[in-house]
């Protein structure tokens, strides 16, 4: 029986256009603005630290542009750039320049879930703080009622069996209890490995290999025959 829901984010519940083309360049344009302008806050200074940390090296403000930018465009998932675009991210969402695209069948079988007692968690390799931004500036209004705690890098990898370990430690859930939702097979793997249920959300429905139930839809998607 299913006792929780742990979905991830881009290409599953959100398009994978809206974090490529729109959060990912807007990030890349302010990047180096930002880091001046906040040079002196620990938030800032934590993030060179660990970018640095991260390439073997010490590192000024000067030199930390050119590596997370380049990052930006290899879509790392470090944490410190993850930080970094979440505090980038919420002068586009609060100043209105852009919101967040959700997909309505994803929503409407989320909040079904939720209504019917199941908790919904958001695991995404964006920081925290960018989540709880995305769900409340999105196109359909502040959703962020629908989910009961967020993961992000800081948790592990989403490709590692261990992560998901300490997600169903953290929710008080055992592993077989939860369904993970995402667009990607190898973090599929390592969830079905920690021992979740899985599901492999195909939108585009492209010709896929593995062992994960697949459908194109939320809608389709019933936890009893799971």
């Amino acid at each position: 029986m299913i006792s929780a829901i742990l979905t991830d984010i881009e290409g599953t519940i959100s398009p994978i256009a809206f974090v490529k083309e729109t959060l990912f360049p807007y990030a890349r344009r302010h990047l180096s603005d930002y880091l001046q302008k906040h040079q002196n806050s620990k938030a800032v200074r934590e993030i060179i630290l660990e970018t640095g940390n991260i390439i073997g090296n010490t590192l000024t403000l000067e030199k930390a542009v050119p590596v997370l930018t380049r990052w930006i465009d290899e879509d790392k998932k470090y944490t410190p750039l993850k930080t970094l675009q979440g505090l980038i991210w919420e002068q586009g969402f609060r100043n209105n320049i852009f919101t967040s695209q959700i997909y309505s069948d994803s929503l409407k079988k989320l909040q079904e879930w939720k209504n019917d007692g199941i908790p919904v968690y958001v695991y995404s390799s964006g920081s925290i703080f960018a989540q709880n931004l995305f769900f409340k500036y999105s196109n359909v209004g502040d959703i962020s009622s629908v989910f009961d705690g967020y993961f992000d890098t800081t948790t592990g990898s989403k490709k590692e069996k261990s992560s998901y370990q300490k997600i169903a430690e953290k929710i008080t859930v055992k592993e077989p209890n939860i369904l993970f939702l995402s667009d990607i097979a190898e973090e599929l793997d390592a969830a079905a490995e920690a021992g979740m249920k899985t599901i492999l959300v195909n939108r585009e429905e492209k010709k896929i290999t593995g062992n994960h139930k697949s459908f194109s839809s939320f809608e389709n998607i019933d936890l009893i025959s799971l």
